[in-house]
């Protein structure tokens, strides 16, 4: 993986609370399952930034490589990756998220 990609991936994780890395943007995702990450965020009311991968070919492969996880989107809370989109619904489900983004000293608003 390219070098300048991978300080760019950890720059955006140690700069960020909670980075989605994301096929398109959260106002305009593009894809479903980078849609239904954005969406639970949003319901939770949880601040982050989102990293459109499609822009950027080398930081899609290198995403990939980055977390040795083959899938897109990508979660990451205070620099630690969460999981994808199924990993994220789960966990959001079980209430499991809104626990682990609080502990982390994430605002989550209850809804």
């Amino acid at each position: 993986m390219d070098t300048t990609v991978s300080e760019r991936i950890r720059r955006d994780i140690t700069e960020n609370d909670v980075v989605l890395f994301m096929k398109g943007t959260p106002v305009f995702p593009q894809c479903g399952f980078s849609a239904a990450v954005v969406q639970v965020l949003n319901h939770m009311g949880v601040t982050f930034k989102g990293v459109d991968v499609l822009v950027d070919p080398s930081l899609r492969q290198g995403i990939k490589e980055f977390t040795n996880w083959p899938t897109i989107p990508q979660l990451y809370v205070k620099g630690e990756f969460l999981g994808g989109c199924d990993i994220v619904r789960e966990m959001y489900e079980t209430g499991e998220l809104q626990e682990s983004l609080r502990a982390k000293g994430i605002a989550v608003e209850d809804r």
